[in-house]
């Protein structure tokens, strides 16, 4: 735990610094674009730095940490660890960008508790008495912050791989990123495709469907991805990066599905959003076509009649979080995420990486797909 403290404070330092140094080039443009800066630091000052953890550790396992090959010893000093601490921190600023979008995609209001890059823009609108829609206004502006974080994300991570150990392990972690960056767009593309689709997708299909969005949009960018581009900033081989992609896309898959579950029944004081925003929002997740595959002609009618009704009521938000629960839905998800979890802990068994940073891996699939109501 210590460790991963002393981590996740070097990757916010990273970020801070480079905050300040992009803050000048903002604010010479003008005055008047410093809320792009403030609303930055403000999205990037919190989180579970999941991602984060999981570069280094990828990182960790290759041995180029300050105890050996993957012996997982007590953190480097910072220069030691340049690299891999600016490519985890681009992660973070990438998955900022990526929930700025996304919040505007699902017109949520909150984001960890407090208002949301769209949200906030829209009070500036407000409290300056400005022309125009301040709908518009935000929206407009929250999209070009994420605009903004994807193309530093990018300037951050060029920064680390100009300290990667050779030419080869850093191109290679920059495919690893590219390619992570198409996914995680073409996921969150099927992500509104199937909320809007789904009626004319034959019923049988539902389900592999919304898995193929939860492997895209979430799993590989969450999980898979930043260990092997960790890995390969360290200048792992094919073996050793097939085996973190081995365990790593089981674990992002456990991980978004117990996401989807505090999606719908999460207590907003933990997950910082309204409890069943998901049905609000029409989300058309595995939990939903488990729920609707085990539920009767009327109770499925019911439930396609009200997801994705913005207006929804807290008691019809309990009703239909009744419904599915009583489907069974529930259960089947804990035991596909117990399976998931089961295959992605089998893949370290017999792999190249070192005993302890298993030990690490085994605690961070505990802690990602344990995550309370």
């Amino acid at each position: 735990m210590a460790e991963s403290n002393q981590l996740i404070d070097l990757v916010h330092s990273r970020i801070d610094d480079f905050l300040k140094t992009r803050q000048p080039i903002v604010t010479s443009i003008s005055p008047d674009l410093t809320p792009l800066v403030d609303f930055s630091r403000q999205f990037l000052s919190g989180g579970k730095r999941f991602r984060a953890l999981f570069c280094y550790w990828g990182w960790q396992s290759v041995g180029t940490g300050a105890g050996g090959p993957g012996t997982g010893a007590s953190v480097p000093d910072e220069g030691r660890l340049g690299a891999v601490i600016s490519a985890a921190a681009a992660l973070e600023i990438f998955h900022a960008a990526a929930l700025v979008h996304d919040d505007i995609i699902d017109n949520s209001d909150t984001r960890r508790g407090a208002a949301s890059a769209h949200k906030l823009f829209e009070g500036m609108h407000s409290d300056n008495g400005w022309a125009g829609s301040r709908f518009e206004f935000g929206r407009a502006a929250a999209i070009l912050l994420g605009d903004l974080l994807l193309g530093w994300s990018d300037e951050l991570l060029d920064e680390g791989l100009e300290l990667a150990p050779d030419s080869s392990a850093a191109r290679n972690a920059r495919d690893e990123f590219n390619r992570m960056r198409t996914e995680v767009t073409a996921g969150q593309y099927l992500d509104i495709l199937e909320e809007r689709a789904w009626l004319t997708q034959p019923e049988a299909e539902l389900f592999d469907r919304a898995l193929r969005v939860i492997v895209f949009k979430s799993a590989k960018y969450s999980v898979q991805a930043p260990l092997v581009i960790g890995a390969a900033l360290a200048g792992a081989g094919r073996d050793h990066l097939d085996a973190l992609r081995a365990f790593g896309l089981p674990l992002g898959i456990a991980f978004q599905l117990r996401d989807d579950l505090l999606g719908v029944f999460g207590d907003a004081s933990v997950t910082g959003k309204p409890s069943g925003d998901d049905l609000r929002e029409g989300k058309r997740t595995v939990l939903i076509a488990l729920a609707r595959e085990a539920m009767p002609d009327a109770g499925r009618r019911h439930l396609d009649a009200l997801l994705g009704d913005s207006l929804l009521e807290p008691a019809q938000i309990a009703l239909l979080q009744a419904a599915i629960t009583d489907s069974g839905a529930v259960e089947a998800i804990e035991d596909l995420i117990a399976s998931h979890v089961a295959e992605a802990l089998a893949a370290l068994e017999g792999s190249p990486i070192g005993a302890e940073v298993t030990g690490r891996l085994v605690e961070l699939a505990e802690t990602v797909t344990r995550r309370a109501f």
